[in-house]
């Protein structure tokens, strides 16, 4: 599918007409998965992943053959005030060091056979300082979406999206602060590893640029308050919204940048599950509002969709055992 958006209005439009889930393929997944050689409710949340699975995909007995990870890459200008323990010229090198194979999420995503792509976004131009005004224009915030929106390949059947951009805990605080409200302390994180004083100026940051762009949420949230990275993954997963390709949710920015498609269309992140919830303390507090339990808690907060890799197969398992096993009639077993 090609974009057919260049406003942010029109982004919206093509997200308020996306799909739900195919009804009847979900009922017969339900069916399905009443009939296969088991105790009811023996796989616990397996099952129901399935049957998610199965309704986004719109077949009973789904595969998944062609989960795609992709990590989106930018630099920030609100880096400026030094919210960060690590130069932004970090995000270069390790989008290097991504190209060349060497990176945790390199191996998560070859273990969980996905393929993997990575996109750097403009990273010599970083986004304006958000303390001093919006960080993008219209048009650079919609170029970004569109970015995300043509990475997801055609064949994908799940998709996992990442980012690395020094400075992005910083804005993705600022994002859920805007949109959820509470106090700055609520949202931001020591991210690289900031130390107490560094957590103190990066909440100091944050509502700096919350008087700076006051009353902004959603989609304007992103673009006064995100950087490119963090728009690329919204595109990315509205794109997987409107092909109705089920999308694993990785941390604590990735989910800030979903958040903002649910100004555009409410259940715009139904098709989406959490794969884990990472060591930012904010990130439970945002899964908690959108009612998603994360697959695993595994203490980690790297980013790089590292996290959501991981999950992956725990999917592709919930969808290989409801595809795979038996009935009872097919195998001969009375379930009486």
């Amino acid at each position: 599918m090609t974009a057919t958006f260049s406003t942010l209005n029109e982004f919206r439009t093509q997200l308020a007409g996306a799909k739900g889930p195919n009804a009847v393929a979900k009922s017969e997944a339900e069916e399905r998965n009443g009939q296969l050689t088991k105790p009811p409710g023996a796989l616990g949340r397996l099952e129901d992943l399935a049957i998610w699975y199965a309704g986004w995909r719109g077949t009973a007995r789904p595969e998944i053959a062609n989960p795609q990870v992709i990590v989106f890459a930018g630099n920030h200008g609100v880096t400026a005030q030094g919210v960060s323990a690590f130069p932004a010229e970090v995000t270069e090198q390790m989008v290097l060091n991504f190209q060349h194979g060497g990176a945790a999420i390199n191996q998560l995503s070859r273990a969980a056979g996905a393929k993997l792509s990575v996109h750097a976004l403009d990273l010599d131009t970083p986004t304006a300082d958000f303390t001093q005004g919006p960080g993008m224009t219209e048009a650079e915030v919609v170029e970004a979406l569109r970015t995300g929106w043509d990475a997801v390949d055609d064949n994908t059947d799940l998709l996992v999206v990442g980012e690395m951009g020094i400075g992005n805990t910083t804005s993705g605080a600022a994002v859920l602060n805007a949109i959820y409200g509470g106090e700055a302390e609520d949202w931001v994180g020591r991210g690289t590893g900031v130390d107490d004083a560094g957590l103190r100026l990066k909440a100091d940051v944050v509502r700096a640029g919350l008087k700076t762009n006051a009353g902004v949420t959603g989609l304007e949230a992103l673009r006064c308050l995100g950087g490119r990275e963090l728009a690329a993954m919204a595109g990315a997963i509205a794109r997987a919204r409107v092909d109705q390709i089920p999308v694993i949710l990785d941390g604590f920015i990735c989910t800030a940048a979903a958040v903002t498609l649910l100004e555009a269309q409410d259940g715009a992140l139904d098709h989406a599950v959490a794969g884990h919830v990472s060591a930012e303390a904010a990130h439970f507090n945002v899964l908690k509002k959108l009612g998603k339990e994360p697959l695993l808690a595994m203490n980690m907060r790297l980013g790089e969709a590292s996290g959501g890799a991981l999950a992956i197969n725990v999917l592709k398992s919930a969808v290989a055992c409801h595809s795979g096993m038996a009935t009872f009639a097919e195998a001969g077993v009375s379930d009486s």
